[in-house]
């Protein structure tokens, strides 16, 4: 009895000893397992963050995103991608296109001379202006100003035509257009500091919005696509149809600023007139203004002096910015690059 109570016991610790035995190879066998799994995960991890840093390096960045951002146009514009801005009376019979950018000093040199008088040529409704902003002068001198300041432009354009105007008026005057070889619009603050000029746009919280998030930013590339456009590779140019308008050069001779930009707006007045036929003057107004036009001339010839030479047209020739003088001189001076400070979104 006792011998078999004594192997039935031994069977019986040789059953739990397997069953155990076999419980251990199970977790060892999910231990493994689980190591192995926990390993491809990681490997899987790691490549997959390698993977997403590599994606991202290779995404475009800044301006060359914005060409892949999602598209939208200011209000106030037509035509493909709304890359046309024209602005005026829609019942006018003659549409005058100007090409300008926003960084050029002779697009400068002519708003703060004859700007006032396209602005009441408009405005009376002479012609109809499409305006064609290139950005030219970024990619041959270096930095993003004009890009930047054309988004702030589309910006303007969506509240009213008038702030589209009044706005690159601004841009352009004599207080805050910028060197061309310093990249000062590229910033989202000057540009808004520019805006405090212009009523409509002072207190638009909405316009602010837009130039921080750089919303127009994708439509200032359709807009930057037009270089060439009709053959024009400078600025600023005028064109009627397929004709392209040239614009008398203001003689070298001694002469103060406000001599200077008389005589520039009458260049300008000269070349429309010649195109479009003589604007209608109000009855009796003629010989005030020629008698204020003779003592302005008095006044200022009494205290003449040699002014700067101002550009008159800013061209890109293979790749390169340079501008012409608007003082009638033929040679052509290479822009130095630009200082460039790169866009601030702050």
């Amino acid at each position: 009895m006792s011998n078999r109570n004594n192997l039935a016991n031994k069977t019986a610790a040789r059953e739990r000893i397997r069953a155990e035995r076999e419980r251990q190879k199970k977790k060892d066998k999910l231990r493994r397992q689980l190591t192995a799994t926990g390993a491809v995960i990681g490997v899987l991890a790691v490549a997959g963050g390698i993977g997403y840093a590599v994606m991202k390096a290779n995404e475009p960045k800044g301006w060359e995103a914005a060409k892949e951002a999602k598209l939208v146009t200011p209000a106030h514009t037509q035509g493909k991608n709304g890359t046309e801005i024209l602005i005026g009376d829609k019942n006018a019979k003659q549409t005058l296109e100007v090409f300008e950018d926003v960084r050029c000093p002779a697009c400068a040199a002519f708003e703060q001379s004859s700007g006032k008088a396209l602005a009441k040529d408009i405005e009376d409704g002479r012609y109809r202006v499409r305006f064609t902003m290139y950005t030219f002068i970024d990619g041959a001198g270096g930095g993003e100003g004009s890009k930047n300041a054309l988004s702030a432009l589309g910006a303007a354009l969506n509240v009213s035509p008038e702030a589209f105007l009044q706005y690159k008026s601004a841009l352009y005057s004599a207080k805050y257009h910028p060197d061309e070889r310093e990249d000062l619009y590229a910033k989202d603050a000057e540009l808004l500091k520019v805006a405090g000029e212009v009523p409509a746009l002072k207190n638009d919280k909405a316009f602010a919005t837009a130039v921080k998030k750089g919303t127009y930013d994708r439509w200032a590339m359709e807009m930057t696509a037009l270089f060439g456009r009709k053959g024009v590779k400078g600025t600023p140019a005028f064109m009627h149809g397929d004709k392209k308008l040239v614009m008398p050069q203001v003689p070298q001779q001694q002469m103060t600023q406000a001599q200077y930009n008389q005589l520039a707006q009458a260049n300008f007045k000269k070349m429309i007139d010649k195109e479009f036929g003589p604007a209608k003057k109000p009855a009796g107004g003629a010989g005030a203004r020629a008698a204020a036009r003779a003592k302005v001339a008095r006044t200022a010839s009494a205290r003449a002096k040699r002014i700067p030479r101002a550009p008159t047209e800013c061209l890109s020739d293979n790749g390169r910015a340079n501008s012409r003088s608007y003082r009638n001189s033929p040679s052509r001076v290479r822009l130095p690059a630009s200082k460039v400070i790169g866009r601030d979104r702050s």
